[in-house]
């Protein structure tokens, strides 16, 4: 079951690393290769603000383990914008920009939404509608983070099972929290750790999520997070994905590996 949920980290780019998280001494053009046998996935910020080359991705899969995701936020000018429904291109720009060249190492790609962005019914559908379902011969796996109040409803979550979209259950008092399941993975973005803490978040917090982490992989729903529909999901076995992202982010990685330690990970051999 550890298999099924991968741990991991927000970019690999952050100068209070440094001699903390990677070695002293380290090259910056090494960091990539030490962060991903340190952690099983990493989300990308990057993309959220620029296109990368055909060329990067394909640098970025050739350094990274066999096992290893990325998962991509997907480029802004798809999401932060007045009319959703006129997204088309700058979507499809995107999704042509090279992310095949990840191959198998492509997992979710998030859209991220402004917190002013509130839910419109009819223009978040036709939104929807514009997510290619395959890139080639693979299937994309859609991730919406949602950040405006207005999204905790029925409507919105009807939409994202409709389109096979999974919602970011997001642990953070500053946007929307709500883990109703609409797609077959789990998408989590754990946003509370603390700088007093070495680990971001204390043994029994750790002790917690891996728990939950693995009643969602086992198809079940944890029920102590919070929820818009009193129904849970269809109970079926889902990839889970959990991110270490913001709060205290010096001690991100050490929350994403002392989360990885109780599932059982092992990591891969050093570069």
């Amino acid at each position: 079951m550890k298999e099924r949920i991968r741990v991991g980290i927000g970019g690999w780019t952050y100068e209070p690393w440094r001699g903390h998280f990677f070695p002293d001494g380290l090259a910056h053009s090494k960091e990539l290769i030490h962060a991903s046998r340190q952690v099983s996935a990493i989300e990308v910020n990057g993309t959220f603000y620029g296109l990368q080359k055909p060329a990067v991705f394909a640098r970025w899969r050739d350094e990274t383990p066999d096992d290893f995701v990325f998962s991509l936020k997907a480029t802004r000018y798809s999401t932060n914008r007045r009319v959703l429904a006129e997204a088309g291109e700058s979507i499809d720009r995107f999704i042509d920009s090279g992310l095949s060249e990840l191959g198998a190492k492509l997992g979710p790609i998030v859209w991220q939404f402004a917190p002013t962005k509130q839910f419109d019914p009819d223009d978040f559908e036709a939104f929807l509608d514009l997510l290619p379902k395959k890139l080639g011969s693979r299937a994309l796996r859609h991730v919406l983070d949602v950040r405006h109040e207005s999204f905790k409803t029925a409507g919105f979550l009807k939409l994202a099972r409709r389109h096979h979209c999974a919602t970011v259950f997001t642990d953070s008092a500053e946007y929307p929290s709500f883990a109703d399941l609409t797609a077959g993975f789990v998408y989590a973005r754990l946003m509370c750790a603390r700088s007093e803490v070495k680990t971001g978040y204390t043994a029994p917090e750790v002790d917690h999520w891996a728990d939950v982490a693995r009643k969602w992989a086992e198809g079940g729903e944890p029920a102590d997070l919070p929820r818009v529909e009193d129904e849970p999901a269809a109970a079926k076995a889902r990839d889970v994905f959990v991110y270490f992202i913001n709060g205290a982010k010096e001690n991100a990685p050490a929350a994403a590996q002392a989360l990885l330690k109780r599932l059982g990970w092992t990591p891969p051999a050093p570069a």
